[in-house]
């Protein structure tokens, strides 16, 4: 049985779509040197710290620790983002031979990832927004009000996600 010249192309252009995914590999490896970026910053925010420890007010020093706390936040959202995002847009990870499995590792589809990123980004804004009202003094309330807005609006659209995301789930769940 011999296929028709529609066929073949039809695999041809089905090959070079789901080919195209390897595309993303190299956004993936530019987001592990960015990881690479974020680990050579932290030493120096440390050294900062510790330079500081003992002149420092109490205030500043709490600045600080959230501000390393926040590159560490950054640091795993990046994690999630390159080994997430390459299992389920890329290509499967093969880690059977090896302790190193994260525990959320093949169970972040798309919709999840989504809500993940979502409530880091709350998290990290959070963080952000507490160094601003701890710094108060330094900036005027409309800028103090557009940060809480803003913050506000990454609440309300992490729960927007994870409604939605919700109703996904309950729908197939249910067989609709």
């Amino acid at each position: 049985m011999s296929t028709t010249p529609t066929k073949k192309i039809e695999v041809f252009v089905e090959r070079i779509v789901m080919g195209s995914r390897w595309l993303q590999a190299p956004l993936y490896i530019g987001l592990v040197v960015v990881l690479g970026v974020v680990v050579v910053k932290f030493p120096f925010k440390i050294w900062d710290l510790m330079s500081k420890a003992i002149t420092a007010e109490e205030a500043d020093l709490v600045l600080a620790v959230l501000s390393l706390v926040d590159l560490i936040m950054v640091a795993n959202l990046v994690v999630m983002v390159i080994i997430s995002g390459y299992e389920n847009f890329v290509s499967h990870i093969d880690v059977d031979g090896t302790r190193d499995r994260l525990a959320w590792f093949g169970k972040l589809d798309a919709g999840s990832l989504k809500i993940k990123l979502a409530s880091s980004i709350v998290a990290i804004s959070s963080i952000h927004l507490l160094q601003r009202f701890l710094e108060a003094g330094d900036y005027d309330n409309s800028k103090l009000y557009a940060l809480v807005v803003m913050h506000m609006a990454f609440v309300v659209s992490a729960l927007m996600l994870t409604y939605i995301d919700k109703i996904a789930y309950e729908k197939k769940a249910g067989g609709h």
